[in-house]
């Protein structure tokens, strides 16, 4: 556990170190707050406690900036042969993996706690659903889970940090997107399929503030496989 945090620790300080995580947060906390407030013109012309406005934008947001920030994360290492270096040292595949997945996520949940101002500002305008509230961050937190593992193994596979980007950006629009499109086309079974494959049909119900198992399964199976192929990846090139 000491080497997988001193690996989060030490990724999550080279965000900073580049200027990636204060671009991050100025992006993500402007766009936010712009189609939150400027454009959710919702929130205060129904005069409802709700931050259904910012959990769709972020809904979003997330899904664009996630790969940008898990695109250098192996690819990087790789590319400058640093990788070798942290192999070489008492760390094994699956703590490096975990550790640089944390990083993100760390990262991410900065970013979300910035918003707290947004909460406390809504629910000045009446009484908001803090059991609400709080499911909408939890599914944020395992949307981010879930892409950072598929941005993670895609960096994984290659050296290019822009070819990691596209490719987990394209994988991710299979998710957000397409599957929802396909269920849309099939009827029965096929479609039913489908859909549990859309982020959209679970992220939606988490942040109207049900907690389904079958939504935490959906993200938490996801995230583990993405774990898992990131490792595998990681082995495969180091034992060939």
């Amino acid at each position: 556990m000491h080497a997988i945090w001193s690996i989060a620790k030490r990724e999550l300080a080279s965000f900073f170190d580049s200027l990636i995580a204060y671009i991050m947060l100025i992006l993500f906390l402007g766009f936010s707050g712009f189609f939150t407030w400027l454009l959710g013109s919702d929130i205060f012309y129904t005069g409802q406690a709700s931050l259904e406005s910012f959990f769709n934008v972020a809904y979003w947001t997330l899904f664009f900036f996630i790969p940008a920030l898990t695109m250098r994360l192996l690819a990087e290492e790789k590319k400058t042969g640093t990788i070798e270096l942290l192999l070489t040292k008492a760390v094994t595949d699956r703590q490096i993996v975990i550790g640089k997945f944390l990083s993100t996520l760390l990262l991410i949940s900065i970013a979300l706690l910035f918003t707290i101002p947004y909460v406390i500002t809504i629910s000045s305008i009446g009484n908001i659903d803090a059991g609400q509230v709080a499911c909408g961050y939890l599914g944020l937190m395992l949307m981010s889970a879930m892409y950072t593992s598929i941005g993670l193994y895609a960096s994984s596979t290659t050296t290019n940090q822009i070819v990691a980007f596209l490719a987990a950006l394209f994988a991710g629009l299979f998710f957000h997107i397409i599957f929802g499109m396909i269920a849309q086309q099939f009827p029965g079974w096929i479609g039913q399929v489908f859909d549990y494959l859309n982020v959209n049909s679970h992220f939606e119900s988490i942040s109207r503030g049900v907690l389904d198992t079958r939504d935490l399964i959906y993200f938490l199976s996801i995230t583990l496989i993405g774990v898992f192929l990131s490792e595998l990846s990681l082995t495969k090139r180091h034992t060939a």
